[in-house]
């Protein structure tokens, strides 16, 4: 069993920053990422980074967000740079191990003036 905590959600302006952080349970490298879920929206997968550090993201961020991980702490970041309005959502982290899927229990980002 995985648990996922998450924290650094927020409110920010157009333009601004902020840095989403997800700890997991376990040690090792395990299959991450973040997902997001609008209102009346479909989650969708945001970013993801494999267990050998290969990054992955929609092509709406591209170029604006950054995921990393810190391999001692079993921590992911999302650094999400440049945010608009559109980007406003329910994050969620999300983890593969073992072949079961895990979810944190999101974190809020609002982008609004």
């Amino acid at each position: 069993q995985v648990q996922l905590v998450e924290s650094g959600g927020g409110l920010v302006q157009p333009g601004g920053s902020l840095k989403l952080s997800c700890a997991a349970s376990v040690s090792g490298n395990i299959f991450m990422g973040w997902y997001r879920q609008a209102p009346g929206n479909q989650r969708e997968r945001v970013a993801t980074i494999s267990r050998d550090g290969n990054t992955r993201y929609v092509d709406s961020v591209k170029g604006r967000f950054g995921l990393s991980r810190d391999n001692v702490k079993n921590t992911v970041y999302l650094q999400m740079n440049s945010l608009k309005p559109e980007d406003t959502a329910v994050y969620y982290c999300h983890a593969i191990d073992g072949g079961r899927v895990y979810w944190g229990q999101g974190t809020q980002v609002t982008v609004s003036s």
